[in-house]
């Protein structure tokens, strides 16, 4: 296969036209050409490499690898690293290899990287356990090419035996080890980045980010569906500020100076956890725009999803130069950046208009394993006449949530939500076979009557529950139940679900009819008086107990800060 165009080199910086043979699925020579305004070369627009998403968990789109490979190309990306982690927290092992059996399925790049946390903590009950024997059984397979974000930092900083075992097998396999430090700082910083950890994903603050940077990490910009930590790092204002101050003494020249401003300082641009209905309206090639549209030079910001995750990973793909694999995407513009046509191993898999490939269907089991539950079940018990209670505080677009407290009515001993201020009953549902429900108040989702649930709660996925009213979380729960998992809304004027039973996770259908039913969910959940943007995605998180600051879990109510479970009635019993 030979062709002309005019390629975008990543290692140079540089957009110039040039003859590229493919053989055998790589890039064999690329040779510049001069070409006059009369020159018809083969290509129309610039091919740049295929895009590669450096952190993200395709559960979270609630498609299986397949469907997810078949919207994705639509958009130019051709290789993911995903850490499988929510599925292996429901099935272990066999999760994993159900993900790398489907993925082989598709002409597309899946690496893996080996769950480190199943589960994130023992605070919570999951389906499975990782130990360190298992990680090493993991990190032995050709697709698994890095440790899995090592959420446990606490393990981390405290020299956990087993924590500890995790990384040292990933130094002795050779393969990188991903972090998630969210707020983490100073010397408790500087200990976990002792254990050999590279990467962070979870920097929500331009401060953060800088201070792991300078120690040496490599910071993931997120651009995902709940969390979008894009404008706080990409923050121009505070880069000037940090050049200037690094060149307090008038060193660098104003012209150089001015280039490092639209120069990002950070390394990749990641989704982290995606919904299906922002997947089909763009991945990577819609946060480099925006990118661009915060003031990053565009070069740069297609580097931090092409050769900058390549050479970290060792990809062998990232850059169009004789020896890599022939990855590559046609736009039409840097300015507009259509995706005209997607290649996977010089083998075109989008041409436009139709994704070339087709996704087999997937057989299913049951992992929902909990009886039908009650009124009763969901209900706060307190004897008088009103109590002050532990809140948690959840925000738009953000993972970390705050602590507050209010005091609320007693009604017949049971302590009543209030909905004028917008304080809300929210539970988790143990799926695992246990039947152990903890119930918690939370402020934030503005839902006014109903209730909306999931199976889909990072990282345990247990079944979790928001809601005014009693009855409609038990109708909404049981609906998961029936449904063998997915997202269900219930309330006095409607009721609809999506049913997601591939452990609770994933759907067999394809991006846009799961895409769909999200979409109809959001607005009942809009209609029900709900102001997040995303208020699904933003409910998974509320059970991940290792991002700050008050979350919940099936044991109970977790501060994560003094990482301990509280009370949800304050000072009760004393």
């Amino acid at each position: 296969m030979k062709f002309t165009g005019h390629i975008l080199d990543v290692l140079t910086d540089s957009v110039y036209p040039a003859r590229i043979t493919i053989a055998e699925g790589v890039f064999k020579e690329i040779t510049p050409i001069s070409v006059s305004e009369e020159t018809k070369l083969d290509v129309d627009g610039i091919i740049l490499p295929g895009f590669i998403d450096s952190h993200i968990h395709i559960e979270s789109t609630m498609l299986t690898p397949a469907q997810f490979a078949k919207v994705a190309v639509m958009h130019g990306t051709t290789s993911v690293i995903c850490d499988p982690h929510e599925i292996a927290n429901v099935c272990g092992i066999d999760g994993i290899e159900f993900m790398i059996e489907n993925a082989n399925n598709v002409p597309f790049n899946f690496y893996f990287s080996a769950p480190s946390c199943v589960p994130a903590t023992l605070f919570e009950t999951s389906g499975a356990i990782l130990s360190s024997e298992d990680i090493e059984f993991l990190l032995k397979k050709d697709e698994i090419v890095a440790l899995g974000e090592m959420m446990n930092f606490p393990g981390v900083i405290n020299g956990d035996e087993e924590v500890i075992k995790k990384l040292e097998l990933a130094r002795k396999y050779k393969k990188p080890i991903d972090g998630h430090a969210p707020l983490l700082s100073g010397e408790e910083l500087d200990k976990y980045l002792k254990q050999d950890i590279v990467t962070d994903h979870e920097c929500s603050s331009f401060t953060e980010a800088i201070e792991k940077k300078q120690k040496g990490m490599k910071i993931m910009v997120r651009d995902g569906s709940s969390a979008k930590n894009m404008e706080a790092l990409f923050d121009f204002s505070q880069r000037i500020e940090y050049l200037r101050n690094q060149d307090s003494f008038g060193m660098i020249p104003p012209e150089v100076l001015e280039r490092k401003i639209h120069s990002p300082i950070f390394d990749f641009i990641v989704s982290d956890d995606k919904h299906p209905t922002d997947l089909i309206e763009g991945h990577l090639n819609k946060s480099i725009k925006k990118a661009a549209e915060l003031g990053v030079d565009i070069i740069k910001a297609i580097e931090m999803v092409t050769i900058n995750p390549a050479m970290h990973y060792g990809l062998g793909v990232g850059s169009i130069v004789p020896g890599s694999k022939a990855d590559f995407v046609v736009i039409d513009n840097l300015d507009d950046f259509n995706i005209l046509k997607t290649y996977i191993a010089g083998e075109c898999v989008f041409d436009g208009e139709n994704v070339l490939f087709d996704v087999p269907e997937v057989d299913v089991e049951n992992s929902i394993k909990t009886d039908k539950k009650t009124v009763d079940d969901f209900e706060i018990y307190f004897d008088g006449d009103e109590c002050e209670v532990n809140i948690i505080e959840c925000h738009d677009g953000e993972l970390i949530t705050t602590k507050s407290s209010a005091n609320l009515e007693v009604v017949n001993g049971v302590v009543m939500p209030d909905v004028h201020e917008d304080i809300l009953k929210i539970s988790v549902v143990e799926r695992y076979g246990g039947n152990r429900i903890s119930n918690a108040f939370i402020k934030g989702f503005g839902l006014k009557k109903g209730a909306i649930a999931s199976s889909v709660a990072h990282d345990s996925h247990n079944i979790i529950v928001i809601g005014y009213d009693s009855k409609m979380m038990a109708k909404a729960v049981n609906t998961i139940i029936e449904n063998k998992g997915g997202l269900a809304i219930a309330s006095e004027d409607f009721n609809e679900s999506l049913s997601l039973p591939i452990a609770g996770l994933m759907s067999n259908d394809d991006a846009f009819d799961v895409a769909s039913k999200l979409d109809t969910l959001h607005k009942m959940s809009y209609a029900l008086g709900c102001k997040l943007g995303s208020p699904f995605m933003t409910m998974a998180f509320m059970a991940l107990l290792v991002i700050p600051s008050l979350k919940i879990s099936d044991l109970g109510l977790f501060d994560g800060d003094s990482f301990e479970f509280i009370e949800v009635i304050k000072n009760q019993g004393s």
